[in-house]
């Protein structure tokens, strides 16, 4: 995916999705932050964006 660098970030205007994200919890173990953490830096994005892709690529569902 791309990080769609060059563009201007303006707050609420989406950039990667046709949604803006939202604040979200998730409760995980260290073990799981720290592999989220590890394949995200493998892949050049934060955290946050390896999930969403991860979900989006396996379970996305039209809202």
């Amino acid at each position: 995916m791309s990080t769609a660098k060059g563009k201007k970030r303006v707050k609420n205007i989406p950039v990667l999705y046709d949604e803006p994200k939202k604040k979200r919890g998730v409760m995980l173990t260290d073990t799981a932050w720290h592999s989220i953490q590890e394949l995200a830096a493998k892949n050049n994005v934060s955290a946050s964006e390896y999930l969403e892709e991860m979900i989006r690529k396996h379970c996305v569902t039209e809202a």
